[in-house]
């Protein structure tokens, strides 16, 4: 960028605003803060930059609120939204809004600055878009993980047009709330958004779910019956785990998505629809294809957009917002009050493997709302399948933390004198380490440990170690 480009940072936050002017600055570029959005626009009347950056939630006027009016009164004028509250609201509603791009806070400074060196790349190449409606709350997708954050964005993105999506994760990750999503921030949100499971159908009456049959077309079909497809006419239909589709109701279905008609099973008259496909699979559909299992045109017809939704375990971070959330959900349900996870309880769910994702843990917090016994939750609170599983290798920041868990873990399953097992592994595990940092010389390690070397060999008998001699032979320092 040259010198003579202007960005203006619009945040109530001082040190992101000063955060921000250094790093543009230091690309050559010239920056006007503002601390609200209230006086930007009587600037703009005056001067305009070449590029806006504005956080969302600010005292009096939203960033949302200074992002209408902008595009309102200078529709090419880029504007990037950024954000600490990283929920699909915020996304969406920037996307929709016509907002560049979302940022969510924190952010990586460089690429703050190359974003706002695209978006002035662009400016010229925008066109004037109208702000679409309000959009309805989506609580049920959260996430503040970057891997979730990505989700949003495609949503947003996604959120004009009727183009066909594929999604992918594991089972239990949220793909039909997706899906959902999609549909009420599209342009077909007034229309029925209809579901069917492939894998729950029986082969042999899939294609009447799917195309729907005419009266007498087989043995039980006394009436006309309109199918999936008609269902959903003018809005989007949702093919959850496509890849368990039958051969024949491929082929049936590459016709419909190149044709856009179909015939009802026993009828002669062709049927015209008009409707967005979403599919979802579990599986890997390339793989299906390389095996002969699914057909390679349809995958093609069908992988035009494709979103990853992550699996529980790669999004760590959001494990305890998901819980608070469904722990609530459950509560309302049951008309309780709503349980309250310790911290210990939820470092310690944070850890867990997860297997079924988002489903085991709306499970787990239902079990949890109507099987503990106080309104805070222990880890012995937790069902006993969970405290009998192995946790993940996440990184452990507190080994203080970790040795509590270890301990509500031991004594819910009925363990005691749990010292006489503690200890003893404590201090193998301490040897070893320092062992470890020191090539086996035993003096160095003992100094890492505060005793003297006869102290170190004498605990490596009592504790029945095999470790090298090391400089045994050296004379003692105890």
């Amino acid at each position: 960028m040259s010198r003579s480009e202007t960005v203006w940072i619009v945040d109530d936050d001082r040190s992101i605003r000063w955060v921000l002017e250094k790093a543009l600055q230091q690309e050559g570029m010239t920056t006007q803060s503002f601390d609200s959005a209230d006086g930007v626009m009587s600037r703009l009347a005056r001067q305009q930059p070449d590029v806006i950056i504005s956080d969302i939630r600010m005292p009096g006027a939203s960033g949302l609120d200074l992002l209408a009016r902008i595009r309102e009164q200078h529709p090419r004028l880029p504007v990037i939204i950024m954000t600490a509250h990283s929920d699909l609201d915020s996304a969406v509603a920037s996307y929709q809004g016509g907002a560049f791009e979302y940022l969510p806070k924190p952010f990586d400074v460089d690429e703050a600055v190359a974003l706002v060196k695209r978006a002035n790349q662009h400016a010229q190449e925008q066109q004037n878009q109208e702000a679409p409606p309000a959009l309805t709350r989506t609580p049920e997708i959260i996430g503040e993980a970057p891997a979730m954050q990505e989700v949003f964005r495609a949503i947003g993105r996604l959120s004009h047009s009727n183009i066909t999506v594929l999604i992918n994760g594991e089972s239990g990750t949220g793909k039909e709330l997706v899906a959902h999503a999609l549909h009420r921030h599209s342009p077909r949100a007034a229309s029925p958004f209809i579901a069917l499971n492939m894998a729950a159908i029986p082969k042999d009456l899939m294609e009447s779910e799917l195309f729907g049959h005419e009266k007498g077309a087989f043995t039980g079909a006394a009436n006309l019956r309109r199918g999936r497809f008609e269902q959903a006419d003018g809005g989007t239909l949702f093919l959850d785990e496509i890849g368990d589709m039958p051969a024949d109701t491929q082929t049936r279905l590459l016709r419909v998505l190149a044709d856009g008609e179909f015939y009802r099973v026993g009828g002669h008259t062709p049927v015209k629809v008009d409707v967005r496909i979403i599919a979802a699979t579990h599986q890997n559909l390339e793989t299906l294809v390389h095996a002969g299992k699914f057909r390679e045109d349809l995958f093609h017809r069908l992988n035009v957009i494709r979103i990853h939704i992550p699996r529980m375990s790669d999004r760590r971070e959001d494990i305890p917002t998901l819980a608070r959330h469904f722990l609530a959900r459950a509560a309302q349900e049951l008309a309780v009050e709503p349980k309250l996870l310790k911290s210990e309880t939820e470092e310690y769910l944070k850890n867990l493997p997860w297997p079924g994702n988002v489903r085991q843990l709306e499970n787990t917090c239902r079990w949890i709302t109507v099987m503990a016994s106080g309104r805070e939750v222990h880890i012995s609170d937790l069902p006993p399948e969970l405290l009998s599983l192995p946790q993940d290798s996440a990184p452990v920041t507190n080994w203080e933390q970790a040795l509590r868990q270890w301990a509500d873990q031991a004594l819910a399953r009925g363990q005691s004198s749990l010292l006489d097992s503690a200890v003893p592994a404590f201090e193998r595990i301490m040897i070893e380490t320092a062992l470890k940092h020191t090539a086996g010389r035993r003096r160095d390690a003992a100094v890492l440990l505060g005793w003297g070397r006869n102290t170190l060999t004498r605990k490596i008998k009592e504790l029945g170690m095999k470790v090298d001699g090391g400089d045994d032979d050296e004379g003692d320092d105890a």
